[in-house]
C-alpha cells in the first residue's frame, strides 16, 4: 500500500483555499481508506479497504466530482468529529458567493481527514510537506484544469 501524503494544518488550509487539484484531495484520502494505485493510474480497493467502501466503490471514489462518494464520506465521519473543521482550523465556512459543490466537498474531505487523525490520536502538525500550490481556479464551478466535472 502506498504511503499516505503527510497531513499538516498548512496543507488542509491549502485544500480549503482551492490551491490543489481535486484529484490531489482524493489522493489524500484513498490510501487512508486502503485504496492503492494499480499501475494504470487508477486506484482500486484493496484487502485493507473496508467493505463499506470496497463494495460500492471498487475503484477510486471521486469525493469532489461525484455526489454519492461525497455523501458516503460525510456519513463516515463519526458524530463526535463533525465539528473538527471549525474547532481545529477555525473554518467558519464559505461565504454565499463561494458556495459551490466543489468547495463544500473539499470542506467535507478536510473534516474527514481531521476525523481520521482524531480517531487515531495522531497530531496535526502546523507545517509540513506541500505540493506545488495552484492558484484558485478562475471558474470555481469547473475547478482546475484536469478536474472532473462535478455531478
Amino acid at each position: 500500500m502506498p504511503a499516505a501524503y503527510p497531513l499538516s494544518r498548512a496543507l488542509l488550509e491549502a485544500v480549503l483555499a482551492d490551491r490543489t487539484s481535486d484529484r490531489f484531495v482524493c489522493e489524500l484520502i484513498w490510501p487512508r481508506l486502503g485504496y492503492a494505485p494499480d499501475g494504470s493510474g487508477t486506484w482500486s480497493a484493496g484487502p485493507a479497504t473496508d467493505a463499506l467502501w470496497r463494495e460500492p466503490f471498487p475503484l477510486e471514489p471521486q469525493f469532489i466530482a461525484q455526489r454519492p462518494a461525497s455523501v458516503a464520506l460525510t456519513r463516515s465521519i463519526p458524530k463526535q468529529h463533525k465539528q473538527l473543521l471549525k474547532q481545529q482550523l477555525g473554518f467558519a465556512g464559505y461565504t454565499i458567493g463561494e458556495l459551490y459543490p466543489r468547495r463544500t466537498r473539499r470542506a467535507t474531505a478536510v473534516n474527514w481527514l481531521l476525523a481520521y487523525l482524531a480517531e487515531r490520536n495522531e497530531p496535526l502538525p502546523a507545517t509540513g510537506l506541500l505540493p506545488e500550490l495552484l492558484e484558485p481556479p478562475a471558474n470555481p464551478v469547473a475547478g482546475h484544469p484536469g478536474d472532473w466535472p462535478v455531478a
